[in-house]
């Protein structure tokens, strides 16, 4: 099944353009520039493995720096650097990785990710101007080594949401101001790559879709859109009021099922222990990253280990907590998102575990009442109410209720 969307995660950010129209170009294209029919040649482009960078919506070596609101979603990180400046006002919707082993790790597979793409074998060499023109799945790079966008560029996936775009350059990637890069035919923002051997540099208003890979500095100037990722090995990240968020792969894999559950300890202010398992359809073990969220709050994203992924957070705010886990999905399975878990904090009684499962494509709502609680454990004979179970979108009551 094709789609045309790309979803990013949590914000929902997306930047619809039109195509403009132009030049058409195909892996065939022998020539710089030179136009053929789309679909006349098969594509070598391959999947960059980002291992765990691929939780990172922003990572840099020496620093990031950010001037005004710009919101990333994802994680940010800096390693081996330790400069981190302008959160707030920036916002991150994701974790902090601050000179971290997390962020150490996430720097070696942007390494290894680099390198797979810069040693990919182009399908073909075209023009350094990119903007106007459409391009199929492939492998490119250009005879001066650099890539411009000026204008609209589009990418057309021919029906493929597991189509691959690898654009290679020697040199520089730079994006002129109010530039746009479009997805169509299937195309995802997940399996567009941009490896860049010096500096990458988006325009002022530009919307830009895909992972910038790059050997040197990345700079997003004033409002630049990002669905993707800025990974930069060895050098600063600069933002500026910009919108980074990772994308999402559109729903067109394997269907995948993700339940969260929610240790509840004891005490009042003490940690709590929230556990995500993703199982498929077909009984692939699900690899990638599950974000978890409470009332629009990011409270971390965490690697899957064995299909599931688990955050301990103190952070919760006092009351009533809506918990979600969303599983942001991978090129052969779809993303999906538990039912909202309502997590109450600080009410110093013991709680029955509570197991909450949603299908891809589904949301469901759970709702957790003292009174209802308290009645199902006094009906059970018990001290707490039992735990409940639901299908996405079936709405449920339980509760840590003591025996009225």
């Amino acid at each position: 099944m094709a789609r045309n969307t790309v979803r990013s995660r949590l914000a929902g950010v997306l930047v619809a353009v039109v195509a403009l129209g132009g030049v058409a170009a195909s892996p065939a294209a022998a020539s710089v520039g030179a136009p053929v029919p789309l679909g006349t040649a098969a594509s070598v482009a391959t999947p960059v493995p980002l291992g765990t960078a691929s939780g990172f919506a922003v990572l840099g070596r020496d620093a990031v720096t950010n001037t005004g609101t710009t919101v990333v979603t994802g994680d940010l990180g800096v390693w081996p650097g330790a400069a981190l400046s302008g959160f707030p006002p920036g916002v991150v919707n994701g974790t902090i990785h601050l000179t971290d082993a997390v962020a150490q790790q996430a720097q070696t597979d942007l390494t290894t990710a680099y390198n797979n793409a810069a040693g990919q074998p182009v399908d073909a060499t075209i023009a350094t101007q990119l903007g106007g023109t459409t391009l199929t799945p492939g492998v490119y790079d250009s005879a001066s080594g650099t890539f411009q966008i000026t204008g609209n560029l589009t990418l057309d996936g021919q029906g493929d949401p597991n189509a691959v775009f690898v654009f290679k350059t020697a040199t520089t990637l730079v994006t002129a101001g109010a530039s746009t890069v479009t997805l169509i035919g299937g195309a995802q923002a997940a399996n567009v790559f941009w490896q860049v051997g010096s500096a990458a540099t988006l325009g002022a208003n530009s919307s830009f879709a895909g992972s910038i890979l790059s050997l040197g500095a990345i700079t997003a100037t004033t409002s630049a859109t990002v669905v993707g990722r800025l990974l930069s090995r060895n050098d600063a990240i600069t933002l500026d009021t910009d919108t980074i968020s990772l994308p999402l792969f559109a729903s067109c894999g394997v269907p995948t099922t993700t339940t969260l559950t929610s240790a509840c300890p004891l005490g009042d202010g003490g940690p709590i222990t929230f556990t995500a398992t993703v199982t498929s359809s077909d009984a692939t073990i699900p690899t990638g990253q599950v974000v978890f969220a409470t009332d629009g709050a990011t409270l971390g994203t965490v690697p899957l280990v064995g299909g599931v992924a688990t955050l301990t957070t103190s952070s919760l705010p006092a009351g009533v907590d809506r918990v979600v886990a969303t599983y942001t999905g991978t090129a052969q399975l779809d993303p999906s998102t538990s039912p909202v878990l309502i997590q109450r904090v600080d009410l110093g009684c013991p709680c029955t575990p509570v197991t909450l499962r949603g299908r891809s494509g589904e949301r469901g709502d759970v709702r957790r009442d003292d009174q209802a609680g308290a009645r199902a454990g006094a009906q059970a004979g018990a001290r707490t109410g039992s735990a409940a179970e639901g299908k996405a979108g079936t709405r449920i009551t339980a509760t840590c209720g003591r025996r009225s």
